[in-house]
């Protein structure tokens, strides 16, 4: 897995964690993960739009997680 998602996915674990321990009810710490690993990716991919001018946002974003097509 590329070191970005790794650190991602690290960050979520952690989030979701904190959640149930102060909660202890609602979603299951699995889907608090997923719910906050997509978001933590979604937030990191809009900041790189932001700078995509006069690059394509596309190549920018797979260049930044290392996905190659």
């Amino acid at each position: 897995m590329n070191e970005k998602i790794k650190q991602q996915a690290n960050q979520a674990r952690v989030l979701a964690d904190q959640f149930q321990e102060q909660w202890k009810a609602g979603p299951s710490d699995e889907e608090f993960f997923q719910e906050k690993f997509a978001e933590l990716i979604v937030k990191e991919c809009a900041g790189i739009a932001d700078k995509a001018e006069p690059y394509k946002a596309n190549d920018l974003i797979k260049k930044h997680f290392g996905v190659e097509e």
